[in-house]
C-alpha cells in the first residue's frame, strides 16, 4: 500500500503543478479558463481524496510516517481547495473564478511537495 500511496503522492505534486502553472498562463495572457482547466480541478480533487483516503487506511492499518507535519501537508490541501472554492463564489472573483482554485494550486503544491518529501524520508 505504501508504494501506491507513493505513486499517488508523485501524481498529486504533478496534477498541482499544472494547475498553478495554468492559472499563471491564463492571468498573463488574460484569458478566461476553459474546459480544460474545469477539469484539470476535478481530476486534481479526486487525486488528492483518493491519496487522503490511501494515507488515512495506512493510519488504521498501523503505518505512520516519521513526522506529524506529514498530515498537515498531506489534508492541508483539501482544505486550502475547500477555501478556494468559497472564494470563488465570492463577488471580487466573479470575472476570474478559476483564479482561488489556481492559487489553492500553488499552495497546494507546496504542501504536497512538502509531504512526499517527508514520506519518502527526504529532509
Amino acid at each position: 500500500m505504501s508504494e501506491l500511496h507513493e505513486l499517488v503522492g508523485f501524481l498529486v505534486v504533478g496534477l498541482f503543478a499544472v494547475g498553478w502553472v495554468f492559472g499563471l498562463v491564463l492571468l498573463i495572457s488574460r484569458r478566461s479558463a476553459g474546459d480544460w482547466f474545469w477539469r484539470w480541478l476535478t481530476a486534481a480533487q479526486v487525486v488528492a481524496i483518493v491519496q487522503a483516503l490511501i494515507g488515512s487506511i495506512m493510519f488504521l492499518a498501523g503505518g505512520r510516517p516519521s513526522t506529524w507535519l506529514h498530515y498537515v501537508y498531506g489534508f492541508g490541501p483539501l482544505a486550502i481547495f475547500g477555501i478556494g472554492h468559497l472564494l470563488a463564489r465570492d463577488e471580487a472573483f466573479r470575472t476570474r473564478p478559476w483564479a482561488p482554485f489556481a492559487l489553492a494550486s500553488f499552495i497546494s503544491f507546496g504542501l504536497s511537495l512538502r509531504a512526499l518529501t517527508t514520506g519518502l524520508g527526504i529532509g
